[in-house]
């Protein structure tokens, strides 16, 4: 990613507002490129990784637990927030044993993107894990988690359906359907030719 050279602000004093377990919120003062100086609100978090957990049956492992912020149970893919120091494959493979029990022996980064970059400076990678061997799940004590998997046709149909309705399991799943779209029509030219 490149910043616009002419376009960014310059900033000022920053003062730390709140500084917790997972996050800090702190406030900055930018001078905007027009000279009008303005305040910015911005959430410091370290950074997540979302596991895309794929079965040899193409089957997706998806998880099922409540949050409070929304007050609902969701399906949703397994995702846990980076430690420091920790990469982004580190923390998928603790995270996919703790959550679901499976280990994988292959992972490949699908994407990285920032989820809300108007006040937040998190960014997420999304990794797909498969050759999948099962195991026993070690969720934290304060995390009830279902685990199941669905077909891809059925995971999209929860999309639809308004069953999925997490961001970062959109972005997931809507990635594999296209990314495998583009992979069977790569193995379908080598054919023809």
């Amino acid at each position: 990613m490149t910043k616009a050279k002419d376009h960014s602000e310059k900033l000022g004093a920053s003062e730390i507002l709140y500084s917790g377990r997972v996050f800090s919120l702190e406030r900055h003062r930018v001078r905007e490129p027009n000279g009008v100086l303005a305040t910015r609100d911005i959430v410091h978090h370290p950074g997540s990784a979302v596991i895309l957990p794929v079965l040899p049956d193409g089957n997706i492992v998806l998880i099922r637990q409540y949050r409070i912020a929304i007050n609902c149970e969701i399906w949703e893919l397994p995702a846990g927030t980076r430690d420091p120091q920790e990469t982004f494959l580190q923390t998928a493979k603790r995270e996919l044993t703790e959550e679901t029990g499976y280990r994988a022996r292959r992972w490949k980064k699908l994407v990285e993107y920032f989820p809300s970059p108007g006040f937040l400076n998190e960014r997420m990678a999304i990794l797909l894990a498969d050759q999948l061997v099962a195991g026993t799940a070690t969720p934290e004590d304060d995390e009830q988690i279902t685990v199941h998997s669905f077909s891809l046709k059925r995971a999209l149909q929860m999309i639809r359906t308004g069953q999925i309705c997490d961001s970062k399991t959109l972005i997931g799943l809507l990635y594999w359907k296209q990314f495998r779209v583009a992979q069977t029509q790569r193995k379908l030219n080598r054919k023809i030719k």
